[in-house]
């Protein structure tokens, strides 16, 4: 199956990995792949299930137009190390539901295109952990993730209630949600679960049948987790709805502490993880490492306290005592984040001479006050915040920022001012801390020689 018309094709090679099976063969970036096995590749799904065996045939079309068969034997595992222009191999499918509580509906206009796409593909779970709602797919492409046993997907369920997922949806299919659950638990395919709590819509008593219908899926669902609605100023003409306060918050955590007593008991696991957002609206103190059982839930939010915590604890162990750092830092967070980043900020401050870190909570004017996460902070807040602060933030070197701020792969804000822009308006060095401990640690120490210690 020859390609006349190069343009037309979606499987085209945007790189090969150096010292891959592929490049050994001599393919190249801008080659195309016609197919595996004589079989048509329709997309990443495809792509996946047929390359594992332990021999294949690809064939290839080089972009002088002729046609290479290459005959491969290899570990059924193993890839051949070929990256496309476009991962999926396919265009992304967008998402038909009208959620109450999402927050692209929430966004005020005029941002990037990019920020307005509602994805809800389930090719995204298995490549990158989205979250999808099994809403928009059809019965062939539910019958196609059963057939691959592809695992694990990550789904947004918010209630196993037929009506109440209708109506939070606005999507009459979204009422099947549990009886596909199940058909992928009859398969063994492994799920971690989503429930976007909204205040008297499915908390309560719904919420209780919610974990307990999805407990009767473990193990093959994994983990779920429940984090709050997020609302923004920009929430005009869509459903009225509350947000989760200090007294909301704690009998969502009283209720969930209950359910894990209850769970681990009867199967071994505490199943079910209140996000971090929870427990800092409660006050209420972050459960142990070891309560998160591998953290499974991070991108939700779910235990990222606790591990940058442990993370920042056993580093700082590794560095000798007695350093002096005659150094002065901003740390830039959300509100939410404040007492745990100072208490943090403490422990480092404790541990090196003469370093002074101000830690500096950022409130949320672009989207409104109740957004609170650092994720969702903008360039210009940061600008006009900091410069704000006068004399104190004059006398400071340098400012580390979270990467969480930052769009995924680019040194660009929610508002699309860049990381470059940031320097030039403050007038001080920035960096971008990973949320990591050791990693966080290092921006502190990147000017001293350390003989990190092992243990």
């Amino acid at each position: 199956m020859e390609l006349n018309n190069i343009e037309e094709c979606k499987n085209i090679i945007e790189c090969v990995e150096k010292g891959s099976i592929a490049e050994e063969l001599g393919v190249k970036r801008g080659d195309i792949l016609i197919s595996i096995n004589d079989e048509e590749v329709i997309d990443v799904i495809d792509y996946k299930y047929l390359m594992s065996d332990d021999y294949v045939l690809v064939t290839i079309q080089k972009q002088n137009g002729e046609v290479w068969e290459l005959e491969i034997e290899k570990e059924c595992s193993e890839d051949i190390g070929i990256i496309f222009t476009n991962p999926l191999i396919d265009k992304a499918k967008s998402c038909n539901n009208k959620c109450i509580f999402c927050f692209i509906d929430q966004l005020p206009k005029g941002l990037r295109n990019t920020l307005y796409f509602k994805d809800d593909d389930s090719r995204l779970s298995f490549l990158q952990g989205n979250f999808v709602t099994l809403t928009n797919m059809s019965d062939d492409e539910i019958n196609r993730i059963i057939k691959y046993r592809l695992s694990p997907i990550n789904i947004s369920v918010h209630t196993t209630d037929s009506e109440v997922r209708i109506r939070m949806m606005n999507n009459k299919r979204a009422g099947k949600i549990y009886e596909i659950l199940k058909r992928f638990n009859d398969v063994d395919i492994e799920m971690n679960c989503q429930i976007v709590l909204v205040p008297g819509i499915n908390d309560g008593d719904n919420l209780n049948r919610t974990l307990d219908d999805l407990i009767k899926l473990h193990p093959n669902v994994r983990s779920v987790a429940v984090v709050p609605i997020g609302v923004t100023k920009f929430r005009h003409g869509l459903q009225k709805v509350d947000t989760y306060n200090y007294e909301k918050s704690l009998e969502v955590l009283e209720f969930i502490h209950q359910k894990q007593r209850k769970y681990l008991l009867e199967n071994g696991t505490r199943f079910v993880y209140a996000a971090d957002e929870f427990y800092v609206l409660a006050g209420v103190q972050i459960p142990s490492y070891l309560e998160y059982e591998n953290f499974p839930q991070l991108e939700n939010g779910v235990g990222l306290i606790r591990k940058f915590y442990e993370e920042v604890t056993h580093s700082l162990k590794k560095i000798p005592n007695g350093l002096k750092l005659n150094k002065k830092y901003a740390i830039v967070t959300g509100e939410l984040a404040k007492k745990f980043i100072k208490d943090v900020a403490d422990d480092i401050m404790y541990k090196f001479e003469g370093l002074s870190i101000k830690v500096v909570p950022i409130k949320n004017n672009f989207l409104g006050e109740t957004i609170t996460v650092s994720g969702l902070v903008t360039g210009k807040d940061i600008i006009e915040q900091l410069n704000k602060l006068g004399h104190a933030f004059n006398e400071l070197d340098s400012v580390i920022i979270p990467r969480n701020m930052l769009k995924s792969g680019e040194d660009v804000f929610l508002d699309d001012i860049t990381v470059k822009q940031l320097k030039e308006n403050l007038g001080k060095d920035v960096f971008i801390s990973e949320v990591e401990g050791e990693s966080f640690i290092k921006i502190f120490t990147k000017d001293e020689v350390i003989k990190w210690q092992d243990l």
